[in-house]
């Protein structure tokens, strides 16, 4: 008899497998980490509140000046957005102009802090980037609420994935979660397209469901390109292609990427597989390809969408569309 626990719940703990042999007891050690050294431990009192999840959570986006943490999630009848403290108390929750949310990101600047949406719904609110206050004030719309636009107009949107926003207010964006377009846009502060690069395609600097953004400290932006299971890299200057990763996604691609609090390392959702994958971050030069230092299996169906970083504790926080709640790990 083989007992074994798939509750993510005990991902911290060190446990055993029981095998009963005849009159012998044995106990096998079992890493769900596969004998590589823990980097992250699960938070299991994070939220506090779990009921508060009563849809599908897509997206988290973490507002570490302030502590909060916010959850964008689907459903009739639900709460689209969910805002709770870093200790994992519910705050409150919004829900005006949001039809289906698919990416969330806090940008903090001196004089207050904003939340930005994507919408990939397909009714009166949706194909557009949208700008809250953090009580859920609508402040910015960005593309023609309701209608799928075409790669030819750039601030026309079809299922905008993610928005990346630097603290001088230039806006990346990944447009292409299953719609006509696909590809990474750059606008300054005041919404003007500064770059647009990507056609739907395989080739270099062509994309299959670009679906997450980030940039790092170097002046890299960096896209999961999901349909083409690679990362590709680009110049945030002038959008030129530097480089892409594409051995550590033969299983699944990525579908979300960000940078640990440090930048040394860059933590990838693989939905299918149900994996977080924890990626060296090459230093200024050669982007070469990726390095897996580790992974963090979780439970089966948990399937993990978009994630996260508290850049102030390094928390790591994870949207799980499968298990409809966001989990938090703590780096150790």
């Amino acid at each position: 008899l083989t007992a074994v626990s798939c509750d993510p719940i005990l991902m911290e703990f060190d446990y055993s497998i029981f095998i009963f042999d005849s009159q012998v007891l044995k106990a096998e050690y079992f890493s769900p980490w596969r004998g590589e050294q823990q980097m992250y431990k699960l938070d299991i009192g994070w939220p506090k509140t779990p009921e508060y999840f009563t849809g599908q959570t897509f997206c988290v986006a973490v507002d570490s000046l302030h502590g909060l943490v916010y959850v964008g999630q689907r459903g009739d009848n639900v709460p689209k957005v969910l805002v709770f403290s870093e200790e994992g108390y519910f705050l409150y929750s919004w829900n005006d102009t949001v039809e289906m949310p698919h990416g969330i990101f806090v940008w903090n600047t001196a004089v207050g802090s904003s939340v930005w949406i994507t919408d990939v719904g397909t009714g009166k609110y949706g194909h557009t980037v949208k700008q809250y206050s953090p009580l859920g004030k609508l402040m910015q719309v960005l593309g023609t609420p309701g209608n799928a636009g075409s790669s030819l107009i750039p601030l026309q949107f079809d299922q905008p994935a993610e928005i990346f926003v630097e603290e001088t207010g230039e806006i990346y964006v990944v447009d292409g979660d299953g719609g006509m377009n696909n590809r990474l846009l750059k606008l300054s502060d005041d919404y003007k397209e500064i770059w647009l690069t990507g056609t739907n395609g395989s080739g270099i600097g062509q994309f299959k469901i670009p679906h997450s953004v980030t940039v790092d400290a170097f002046g890299r932006v960096w896209v999961a390109d999901r349909g083409n299971k690679r990362i590709q890299v680009f110049d945030k200057v002038t959008g030129e292609w530097l480089g892409s990763w594409s051995g550590c996604f033969s299983e699944d691609g990525p579908y979300s990427v960000r940078f640990t609090a440090d930048y040394k390392y860059l933590i990838v959702a693989q939905l299918n597989i149900n994996r977080l994958a924890i990626l060296a971050a090459p230093p200024v030069g050669s982007i070469g390809d990726c390095v897996m230092v580790h992974s963090v299996q979780l439970a089966d169906e948990t399937k993990p969408h978009l994630v996260d970083v508290d850049m102030r504790s390094g928390a790591v926080y994870v949207a799980e569309i499968g298990a409809q709640q966001v989990q938090k790990y703590v780096p150790l």
